[in-house]
């Protein structure tokens, strides 16, 4: 997850050394019951209200199988769909190496699940937040392309010292974005698909607004990293927010 401001004085680095075995064999019995509980329950509240791709790449990943899926077995069958594989990481990465690793096409994923008694809230992103939240969206191809796209203008806006813009409109479209589907408000982002409490929030309670879904309005609309979101962007359609985002150049960005 992305923050509002990033150093560019660092070092150069290399995303590959942020990566760290998964350790699949070292999750314990209750790790796998923890993840278990999340994916059902998850699936029951979202039921119809997420975008489509999202339930679809769901079923062509077979994230349904119990237990934590083991990253090598997902890459099997997402790489040769879209060209995406996973790679396991202790924690957040800097942002940065998040945007190199998505232009490779790669996703890092937490290699540590949440506690029982974390189940509504966990400050840092686990697994189940990146695996189920995430990547079923990058099955689906044009999905897939715009996230890569998002880590090609990411890495411009962090060495011209502005990623706090890239941070802001992956916020609104990638973690915690809605969009219309067949004149119904649908979930779109993985923030919100990975959330039993901030799911239904964001698509039912009375008090937030739901704005219109534009580059220039995720870029000029701040968020709150640390509650739920007061307001959210509506994307007139999951297609429209990908054609947006494809369109926007790293020069472009840095106007709005």
């Amino acid at each position: 997850m992305l923050q509002e401001r990033v150093s560019n004085d660092q070092p150069t680095r290399r995303w590959q050394d942020f990566v760290v075995p998964q350790r699949w064999e070292s999750f314990t019995e209750e790790d796998h019951s923890v993840w278990d509980l999340l994916f059902a329950r998850q699936v029951d509240v979202l039921g119809t209200r997420v975008v489509s791709p999202f339930i679809e790449g769901i079923d062509l990943l077979r994230l349904s199988h119990p237990g934590i899926p083991e990253v090598a077995e997902l890459n099997a069958i997402l790489e040769p769909r879209t060209g995406w594989r996973t790679v396991a990481v202790p924690g957040l990465v800097p942002d940065d190496i998040f945007f190199a690793m998505l232009v490779e096409r790669v996703f890092p994923i937490g290699n540590f699940i949440r506690k029982r008694e974390q189940l509504d809230y966990l400050e840092a992103p686990d697994c189940f937040h990146d695996l189920f939240g995430h990547i079923p969206m990058l099955a689906h191809e044009r999905f897939a392309a715009m996230v890569q796209h998002v880590g090609r203008i990411g890495l411009a806006a962090v060495e011209s010292g502005e990623a706090w813009r890239v941070a802001r409109l992956y916020w609104h479209s990638v973690e915690f974005g809605l969009a219309k589907e067949e004149e119904a408000l649908k979930i779109l982002g993985a923030g919100l698909a990975s959330s039993f409490g901030e799911s239904l929030f964001s698509l039912e309670n009375k008090t937030v607004e739901r704005l219109p879904f534009s580059v220039e309005a995720a870029v000029n609309t701040p968020y709150r990293p640390d509650a739920f979101q007061p307001r959210y962007l509506v994307s007139e359609s999951f297609d429209k927010t990908i054609a947006d985002i494809l369109a926007l150049t790293p020069e472009q960005l840095l106007t709005l």
